[in-house]
């Protein structure tokens, strides 16, 4: 294994760990990483590279939901029914790599300022009610731009929920986790729509065996060992400083 393997499989493992403890798939740091110019990778690995590495990790995490019945779909359809054939839309359009890149950098910008301003808890007696039109809207918007760089979404999603009051942490983790698994899924079909990516195996597969490990040891112990106000805002200044730097090398 070379030496950029070992550093990628190192840090997907420690990725996805800390992401999954806190509902996450972990796409934004997948991405902010394999976007560095020292792995000299292009758009058409990193792209699905993040999005497989997103499903691995929150399959086990939206099944745990939903067998607590945490997953309510009256609740979420709206958040699903726009943003399905959006991601994969997304999916399906192809960028040039500068402006990949730029669009990648302003994302990650954007979602380290929503990750360091969720608030930790809402109180139950000041949740607010969401229509169901402006929950399409914002579903079909991130599940758009889920596609499109190929983030799995809940990295905003959650945030702006939360600002919302839309439910509780765990309701709106649950939210999270399904929504990022299915566009995730559904910006791979529509980058695989336009022919399979050629990604070789041994770059490929440590990294989903790296993340699906972290991941499993994160779903467990999030709850318990760390606090997840914190693992957010050390992500948010990790993401906003890997957003600068590739806005740097590419504007």
């Amino acid at each position: 294994m070379d030496s950029n393997i070992l550093v990628l499989t190192t840090a997907f493992f420690l990725i996805a760990l800390i992401y999954a403890s806190v509902g996450f798939g972990g796409g934004s740091s997948y991405l902010a990483l394999l976007a560095q110019p020292l792995f000299m990778l292009t758009p058409e690995v990193i792209r699905p590279t993040a999005l497989l590495c997103n499903v691995i990790v929150v399959t086990g995490g939206a099944l745990i939901f939903y067998r607590e019945k945490q997953i309510v779909w009256k609740e979420v359809w709206p958040f699903l029914v726009a943003s399905i054939p959006l991601a994969y839309l997304g999916g399906v359009w192809k960028l040039k790599d500068d402006t990949f890149f730029i669009i990648l950098g302003v994302t990650l910008f954007i979602a380290s300022v929503l990750l360091w301003i969720q608030p930790e808890e809402i109180p139950t007696d000041k949740r607010k009610h969401n229509t169901t039109p402006s929950n399409i809207l914002l579903g079909g918007g991130i599940g758009f731009l889920s596609g499109l760089v190929s983030i799995g979404g809940g990295i905003f999603l959650s945030p702006i929920l939360h600002l919302l009051r839309w439910g509780d942490v765990r309701r709106i983790s649950a939210l999270a986790s399904l929504f990022i698994l299915v566009n995730s899924v559904s910006g791979l079909a529509g980058q695989f729509s336009q022919g399979v990516p050629d990604i070789q195996l041994r770059f490929l597969v440590p990294l989903l065996l790296a993340v699906g490990v972290g991941g499993q040891i994160g779903s467990r112990l999030g709850a318990q060992r760390f606090n997840p106000i914190y693992i957010k805002r050390i992500t948010a200044v990790l993401i906003l400083l890997a957003s600068i730097n590739i806005l740097r090398d590419h504007l």
